[in-house]
């Protein structure tokens, strides 16, 4: 393994990240963030048509790029540094991969090349508050996340030749205005029941999107209601809806985690940068030792996930790749927390108002454990699929 970056992926960290120094600023997400869809259309079309975000990892022959986990990884990086607020995340972490892991031909065909310019928006809609589930990442994946073929969930039924879902999906991100849905559901009733995977187009009659409060305004969500609507199977009859989930939650875990460990390294460098002005009694409080120890203690544990986070990235693109995507999210997640929070602490006063970007990075990193984690159980799942504990002891 070759730890080295290419000149092309120095290239699209840079680039990036001088655009969104130029256009997303703390004043430029907040506007962004408080309109109709939630984030900044002009900002979006510049990642797309200029930059090739959205097919940053789709073949060529799709509109792609023809990139890895790894680009998108480090391009989610940047993104997460200025909390920048787009249908990134849900378009091309969560969505995309499903399409082409487990759509047919015609529908690759006719939906990835949209994706890839950008012209349409996708979003992963799972039932109650279950993706990390639905991914492979918290728990057992054959559990009632989906409502198990009880009422609950979403349902799936035949009907005039078709398929009709009816039900409720909440924290569906940037659900409220992606033009394509990709929706879980439980088919064949309580005793045959399986999950599947469906395409739902916007505008579809009996769907209903609402955009929810959340912690986290710059990662926009939503509440799906599905009322009897009709909907396409993702792929062909019998595909492995839970294998591709599971595929698809080692490289989405290892790009969440790159996208938090950017908001954790630029909330430590705001921090660094205010302690070197603040000044009590006479001096810089940045020169005190317990203040330096604080942000060291900080430094190492970005840095840590920085690696930890990449090596899920190129894991995950890898073959027989090592299932580390949990464990790398977990301690990125960790990072976020910590870098926020002493932000908020050694800002004083000022880091709790709403005028500062301080709290932004504080939300962000609980509003993602909510989503994402938690911790905890990130940790635990990783240990059980490893075995690492049988029988009540340790196995080394």
């Amino acid at each position: 393994m070759d730890a080295r970056f290419t000149p092309e992926q120095d290239e699209i960290r840079r680039t990036l990240r001088d655009l969104l120094l130029k256009r997303c600023g703390p004043d430029e997400v907040r506007a962004a963030v408080r309109t109709a869809a939630g984030h900044d259309p002009g900002l979006w079309d510049t990642f797309a048509r200029q930059l090739g975000l959205p097919g940053l990892a789709l073949p060529e022959r799709y509109g792609g790029v023809g990139c890895s986990v790894t680009e998108l990884a480090l391009a989610c990086e940047e993104s997460g540094r200025a909390l920048a607020p787009s249908p990134l995340i849900a378009t091309a972490v969560l969505a995309a991969p499903l399409i082409l892991a487990l759509g047919t031909e015609d529908q690759r065909a006719a939906l990835l090349p949209r994706i890839a310019d950008g012209g349409l928006t996708a979003a992963l809609a799972v039932p109650g508050a279950g993706l990390p589930t639905a991914l492979g990442l918290v728990g057992d994946q054959s559990g009632d996340w989906a409502g198990g073929g009880r009422a609950g969930g979403v349902q799936a039924r035949r009907a005039d030749g078709g398929w009709r879902l009816y039900g409720q999906a909440a924290h569906v991100l940037d659900g409220h205005s992606a033009r394509l849905l990709v929706v879980a559901a439980h088919t064949g009733g309580f005793t045959g029941s399986r999950t599947s995977l469906f395409l739902v187009r916007a505008g579809a009659e009996g769907l209903v999107r609402v955009r929810q409060t959340s912690l986290d305004e710059t990662r926009a969500q939503a509440r799906v209601e599905l009322r009897d609507v009709v909907a396409e199977p993702l792929g062909d009859d019998g595909a492995d809806a839970l294998g591709a989930l599971a595929g698809l939650g080692r490289s989405a875990a290892a790009v969440l985690a790159a996208e938090a460990v950017g908001a954790a390294d630029r909330a430590l460098e705001r921090t660094v940068e205010y302690v070197r002005q603040r000044e009590q009694f006479g001096r810089a409080i940045g020169t005190f030792q317990a203040v330096k120890h604080r942000l060291a203690d900080v430094y190492v544990r970005v840095q840590a996930a920085r690696s930890a986070a990449y090596y899920a990235a190129w894991a995950a693109g890898a073959d027989g790749g090592e299932r580390v995507g949990g464990l790398a999210l977990a301690q990125a997640l960790e990072a976020l927390r910590a870098a926020a929070a002493e932000g908020i602490q050694l800002h004083g006063g000022i880091g709790f108002t709403w005028e500062h970007e301080a709290h932004l990075y504080f939300k962000r990193a609980s509003g993602d454990e909510l989503l994402f984690g938690p911790v905890h159980r990130l940790r635990a799942h990783a240990a059980d699929d490893a075995r690492l504990f049988e029988g009540g002891e340790l196995v080394v």
